[in-house]
């Protein structure tokens, strides 16, 4: 049964077509896209890999991109893609990632995706399994030069194929065939549709309010002070409930009572409840098997053995009930901050069957805090804070700080799209945004700014951690140059794409025209360009063959340039 209408799948051609104009206004094409739906079918893969691949950088992620259409009207060069259409390298997970997708033109909710183009993938996968390039062409052969490296290594690495599409059915993963894939190529396969997708999306939701009845005994208070009226709360929910309450009918999150806890087995989550949560979709973690696993089998023990869930609410509103034996707490505003996962994986097993909500669920019990969080700041550091102990990437937990929310809404107002987190496609969703640009991006454009081009590129992992104090720190940089950062990062980008094919385009190249032309304001961009082809040119490797990105990585090299760049001073 499909888990989505027609209006996910507008919506989602809709995300797309905006992914396309924003990559359309800082990229040419050789040859021009003016069909819609091909233009959403870039836009689908862009949106798709951002969301897969943990960056947020279109440009960057264009380059993961092997369709043979796609790179055909990109580059004007037309190379087999042997059904892999895009293909990434996850060096902190230590997974190669190989994708498949597949865009329908027309919704149709009982298709499902077919076994048979996993089968189509397999060609490329035999030339990683022989560690042969035989056949490949373009930028296919460099990665999968780059996964043997990897594959020939001393690290362990992980294999998978991701089928991705706009259908509204996924593959069934105990199918034969897919099995003898796994087993054959030692390949997990992932499947990805619609219903994971809808959970992609970030569309800005309506405010999700519900209704709890507590036992007393079930309940703790908490207020800052004695005479505060604003309290938050510490209960013992049933699983149900926390079913319930999160669900999309409207009407029976409010219905405290719901005696027919029956119905619940057909309701589905509404993803509106995580969107302040800093996770993605996760698919297929072993945490979640194992969240399952205590509901079949120790249902009584849940509320022990998992960490229960953090929500925050705009408004918090409690009376005592029944002679003062219970009380009725009002939610408005509610989200998940913490504890997405077991949520996602609550419904998940009340979705597998009829029954799970009346045998396992009505059974268990969880730790729910609820926090009163009127203001966003509150919020944001509840966020923060309550995550900081998972592991969740320094960069999503800083995405939640008021600096990047002020940024983000800074920028909105200059046209250009700061994505705090994956799926971003701005505040307004009728607006028409000139540029996106993330929040790592933005933070490696001023570490280079700050006089650490070097850093920038292989430091990229420390700038949302022990740098990000000193790189946002107020007497550095000032909030209101944002704009104005960002639109010479883009010009920059403009002058790379115009200049000479000879010259390598490389994003740390980026970096350091942006800070050569805040010490040299009387060279032009293009001055700057071809001064730094020169110097890369000069520079002494003691006679080490490096590429220019190697070089550039270096503080001897950035010192050598500085000696270049002083003298030239007046």
């Amino acid at each position: 049964m499909s888990y989505v209408s027609i209006n996910d799948f507008k919506l989602l051609n809709i995300k797309c077509q905006k992914y396309f104009n924003l990559f359309s206004k800082t990229n040419n094409f050789a040859q021009p896209v003016n069909d819609t739906k091909l233009q959403q079918r870039i836009g689908f893969y862009l949106f798709m890999l951002e969301s897969l691949c943990n960056e947020k950088d279109i440009d960057i992620i264009s380059d993961f991109i092997t369709d043979t259409e796609y790179n055909t009207h990109i580059s004007g060069l037309r190379y087999e893609d042997h059904g892999i259409d895009a293909f990434y390298i996850d060096e902190d997970a230590k997974e190669i990632k190989l994708f498949n997708f597949k865009f329908r033109e027309n919704y149709k909710p009982e298709q499902k995706q077919s076994f048979n183009d996993a089968f189509v993938s397999t060609k490329l996968v035999n030339c990683i399994m022989n560690d042969s390039t035989n056949g490949l062409e373009g930028k296919l052969r460099d990665c999968v030069n780059s996964a043997n490296e990897k594959l020939n290594g001393n690290e362990v690495w992980k294999l998978s194929l991701y089928m991705i599409s706009n259908e509204a059915v996924p593959i069934e993963h105990d199918e034969s065939s897919i099995q003898q894939l796994k087993t054959f190529y030692d390949m997990e396969v992932i499947s990805v549709c619609m219903p994971q997708i809808a959970s992609m999306m970030s569309i800005r939701p309506a405010p999700i309010n519900a209704e709890l009845i507590i036992d007393n005994d079930a309940l703790m208070s908490y207020s800052e002070n004695s005479i505060s009226t604003s309290k938050s709360y510490v209960v013992r929910l049933n699983a149900a409930d926390v079913i319930r309450m999160t669900c999309r009918n409207a009407d029976l999150r409010q219905d405290h009572n719901c005696e027919n806890i029956d119905q619940l087995a057909y309701e589905k989550i509404d993803f509106g409840v995580l969107f302040d949560n800093v996770r993605g979709l996760v698919q297929r973690s072993r945490y979640n098997a194992a969240i399952a696993k205590t509901l079949r089998e120790e249902p009584g023990k849940f509320f022990m053995y998992n960490n229960g869930l953090t929500i925050v609410a705009e408004d918090i509103k409690a009376h005592p009930v029944n002679g003062n034996r219970k009380v009725r707490i009002s939610l408005t505003g509610v989200q998940v901050l913490n504890g997405g996962q077991t949520l996602r994986t609550l419904h998940d097993f009340n979705a597998a069957d009829k029954s799970h909500i009346t045998d396992y669920l009505s059974e268990s019990e969880i730790l729910v805090r609820i926090f009163n969080a009127s203001s966003s700041e509150t919020a944001n550091k509840i966020a923060e804070y309550t995550n900081s102990q998972n592991s969740i990437s320094n960069v999503d937990l800083k995405s939640l700080s008021t600096l990047q929310i002020q940024l983000e809404q800074l920028l909105d107002e200059h046209g250009i799209i700061y994505s705090r987190k994956n799926g971003d496609t701005g505040i307004d969703d009728k607006k028409d945004y000139r540029y996106k640009i993330s929040m790592e991006q933005f933070g490696q454009i001023l570490f280079a700014l700050q006089g650490n081009p070097e850093k920038s590129s292989n430091q990229k992992q420390h700038i949302f951690g022990k740098y990000y104090d000193e790189i946002f720190d107020e007497r550095k940089f000032n909030i209101s140059q944002a704009p104005e950062i960002i639109e010479r990062y883009f010009d920059i980008k403009k002058a790379y794409a115009s200049s000479t094919d000879s010259i390598q385009k490389i994003e740390q190249k980026i970096f350091y025209i942006i800070y050569m032309s805040s010490v040299r304001k009387d060279m032009s961009y293009e001055q700057c360009i071809e001064t730094l082809e020169q110097i890369l040119e000069s520079f002494d490797t003691g006679g080490v063959n490096l590429t220019d990105a190697r070089k550039m990585i270096q503080v001897r090299f950035r010192d050598y340039l500085n000696t270049r760049l002083c003298p030239l001073i007046t």
